[in-house]
């Protein structure tokens, strides 16, 4: 696959002698320049438009080129980022989105959150696949899952009104049910090679981070019994009770209020009374 950056470097690199001269088929793009920063800033949309992320770059390598005090060439800087992001070069384009934030804070696009959404998006669309030759996504580094659950969590925080919320919300309940099924695996695994404690704190982890993605009711029953492997009764009777409470019609209720029968008294916390 191309690189979006290294063929910026070389366009950059390479005097252009006359709009014309580099219109026409050139290597994997087709491009024709025109005279107007507007008109290349056009054409590179319209490609970005139509997939042809080379062609795109090219116009907006143009416009920074030929154009470096125009509001054009901010905007190729940020259009050059849409390319790498659609040519499927993840941590180059969050890389060039982060630049774009520093070195241009006020800017419409920095200020609406696109930039940083995109950030959050780039990271998401790194994170590992499923295929049935290979082990699934949650038994592997889950590095790039918390980068875009902290860049989509920022995201959230900082832009209260953008109207890229909704797509951010969307991406961080994905986010959270990919970081959800990983604390489970090693919860589980920790559970089978009998590190109890280990189970205890993945356990609540998930629990406190990433509630309501379809673990609550076997986390907290799981928990419980956790909790009684490292004779902490009392909480597990704490675990087994919110878990019959919220949970009321779910099969491991009634396996939890059984569960709980069979505990010893909890201890009293009462002060002794005086004699």
């Amino acid at each position: 696959m191309f690189s979006i950056k290294i063929l910026v470097a070389v366009l950059l690199a390479v005097p252009l002698v006359g709009a014309g001269a580099c219109g026409g088929k050139s290597g994997v793009a087709s491009v024709d320049y025109s005279v107007s920063a507007q008109k290349n800033y056009e054409r590179g949309l319209a490609k970005l438009g139509e997939k042809e992320w080379a062609a795109a770059a090219k116009y907006f390598a143009f416009i920074k080129s030929r154009f470096p005090y125009s509001k054009y060439a901010v905007l190729a800087e940020l259009r050059l980022a849409d390319a790498e992001f659609g040519a499927e070069q993840y941590l180059e384009a969050a890389d060039s989105y982060k630049l774009f934030v520093k070195f241009h804070p006020t800017h419409e696009m920095v200020a609406n959150g696109y930039a940083s959404l995109r950030i959050g998006e780039a990271y998401f669309k790194m994170l590992p696949n499923d295929y049935w030759i290979l082990p699934p996504s949650y038994e592997k580094d889950q590095s790039s899952v918390e980068d875009a659950e902290e860049e989509l969590r920022s995201f959230l925080k900082k832009y209260k009104d953008s109207p890229f919320r909704p797509k951010a919300e969307q991406l961080l309940v994905k986010v959270g049910k990919r970081l959800a099924d990983h604390e489970w695996y090693v919860a589980r695994y920790y559970w089978d090679k009998g590190k109890w404690m280990g189970t205890v704190l993945r356990l609540r982890r998930l629990l406190e981070r990433h509630p309501g993605v379809g673990y609550d009711v076997d986390a907290l029953w799981l928990l419980g019994r956790a909790y009684v492997k490292v004779d902490m009764p009392d909480r597990a009777r704490e675990t087994w009770n919110q878990l019959v409470t919220k949970h009321p019609t779910s099969g491991k209720a009634a396996e939890a209020r059984d569960a709980i029968a069979q505990l010893p008294p909890p201890k009293s916390t009462s002060a002794p009374t005086p004699k």
